[in-house]
């Protein structure tokens, strides 16, 4: 029997990024997943501002922007020809360090993420399925075996905490008694990697405005590869796995104004959208996918299970490190749920619009969209807030349990918002996933007494107009997460409102004790 204390069950970018965080935090920690390998094919393509942020405190940013692509802007076809293209940096300047669309496939991320693992001294054990789990209320046991040996006698593995990131058909989640409510599209979606030529294989995204049956390209690079994402609805749909690149090629072709070299790989799959009635319970977790399920619209599925990892790691290393009482762990759920939820709202919201049939539908998308959205591209408020959406840095937590005060335009519970002056850049501190306390102007004497008192850094940068354009106010006191959202705004700078914020969460923050993770 192995002793762990947490076992991650799936190894998807969500159990990785999990694995990585809680190692990053001292956790000793297993992945087990039922595949023999990583996958070699992707559906998810797009990593999002906000994941670029938090992926700094992992030391894994550069190594993505390096191995991926940038797509610089949305271009918008109908009939054959390019009606529109918006410029992609355009949406999100001066709102964070990374404003763009970066496009790093998930067979390529995991990759990364198994490397960067491995380098942390741990191993994903493969092949092996994870068949039930008991929940003692102290501690989990979990049994596995060889995925292709069901006959074979089950192991145990013991852990203090379990975590499912195990997909849409989630073994974690039906033993929680969680339901997945909501449906599936009647749709067959389809992802084609392929090489070629053309004006909609230049690197950039390209979407086809023609037809109800959506269809867009992503740049892989600059020199003719792309990976094109769409959807059959008539009678091939019903085809399902049968079908093959030519059955699709035709709408492609000529509505984008490609010649295809070379196709790659081929697939198709259904597309779900649904949430779990709980993310948690007793001991076990569940993340991602086995959370929640969405159309593809926006690029959102890939980062919003890295969200969920980044949310729980810090919280399960504080309470496994003596930092935290184990009530901390319920706010996973609060937090994270109601996202949930809105983004499956968003998300089918979107595709349906985007596949609507009708004359209506159509001149909306041929006539009056080509139109309308590089116009809006041109009004502040508007990009700004599409960017925010796309890009997650829109998220916050404000009314969630761990939200408390407000400065300027910030609550607590949002995330800490990027405001880089010539002094420095605010977002610097926040490589390091620790409790920190920032000050926009001069700090109080009794702040600085506070912080030395709890071994926090304070972080006082000179006032500036840029901080006061991000929403920051003069002389506040911010006390910020490790996973850089804010906990607590004090407006006047008292640190009183700190330590009201700890003693009621019952939270310690500062160095862990000899002998513990590294907790808070």
């Amino acid at each position: 029997m192995e002793q762990v204390q947490v076992l991650i069950v799936g190894a998807g970018p969500t159990g990785l990024v999990l694995a990585l965080s809680l190692a990053r935090f001292g956790v000793r920690v297993r992945v087990i997943d039922k595949a023999a390998g990583p996958g070699t094919t992707s559906r998810a393509l797009a990593v999002q501002a906000r994941t670029l942020e938090l992926y700094r405190q992992l030391d894994l940013t550069d190594a993505v922007l390096a191995g991926g692509h940038r797509a610089e802007a949305v271009n918008l076809w109908v009939e054959g020809k390019r009606k529109a293209r918006l410029e992609l940096d355009a949406l999100g300047a001066h709102l964070t360090p990374f404003p763009f669309v970066h496009v790093f496939p998930q067979d390529r991320h995991e990759r990364l993420l198994i490397e960067r693992l491995a380098a942390a001294g741990v191993e994903v054990q493969r092949a092996t399925e994870v068949t039930r789990f008991i929940d003692h209320g102290t501690h989990v046991c979990a049994f596995h075996r060889p995925a292709d040996a069901p006959g074979a006698p089950e192991q145990l593995t013991e852990a203090q905490f379990i975590v499912g990131c195990d997909g849409a058909h989630s073994m974690v989640r039906k033993a929680i008694g969680a339901t997945f409510d909501g449906g599936t599209y009647q749709q067959l979606f389809y992802v084609a990697d392929v090489s070629g030529s053309g004006p909609a294989l230049n690197g950039e995204v390209h979407v086809d405005l023609d037809r109800a049956d959506f269809l867009a390209v992503f740049g892989m690079d600059g020199g003719g590869r792309g990976r094109l994402v769409g959807l059959v609805r008539d009678e091939r749909s019903a085809a399902g796995g049968q079908l093959d690149f030519h059955d699709v090629a035709g709408a492609a072709l000529r509505g984008l104004d490609m010649h295809v070299d070379r196709v790659n790989w081929f697939s198709t799959y259904h597309v779900h959208h649904r949430v779990a009635s709980r993310l948690h319970a007793g001991r076990a977790f569940i993340a991602g996918d086995a959370g929640h399920v969405h159309s593809p619209a926006g690029g959102q599925g890939m980062n919003t299970g890295i969200g969920d990892a980044v949310n729980l790691a810090w919280k399960l290393a504080a309470v496994l490190g003596n930092r935290a009482d184990e009530a901390l762990l319920h706010s996973y759920e609060a937090e994270r749920m109601p996202f949930a939820h809105k983004l499956v709202d968003t998300t089918d919201r979107a595709f349906s619009a985007a596949t609507a049939e009708g004359r209506l539908a159509t001149l909306v998308r041929t006539r009056l969209a080509p139109l309308v959205l590089p116009l809006a591209s041109h009004v502040a408020a508007a990009r700004e807030y599409v960017f925010r959406a796309v890009s997650q840095t829109m998220l916050n937590y404000r009314d969630g349990p761990l939200a408390d005060g407000r400065a300027g335009d910030v609550h607590g519970g949002d995330r800490l918002p990027w405001a880089p002056a010539p002094e420095a850049d605010n977002f610097d501190p926040l490589r390091q996933p620790v409790w920190q306390v920032h000050v926009y102007g001069t700090p109080q004497a009794s702040l600085r007494a506070w912080c030395a008192g709890h071994a926090v850094a304070l972080h006082a940068l000179p006032w500036h107009r840029a901080h006061e354009a991000a929403g920051l106010q003069e002389n506040a006191a911010y006390l910020v997460r490790p996973d850089t959202y804010v906990a607590c705004a004090s407006a006047s700078g008292d640190p009183a409102a700190f330590q009201r914020y700890l003693d009621v969460h019952r939270l310690q923050v500062g160095p862990a004790p000899a002998g513990g993770g590294l907790g808070a």
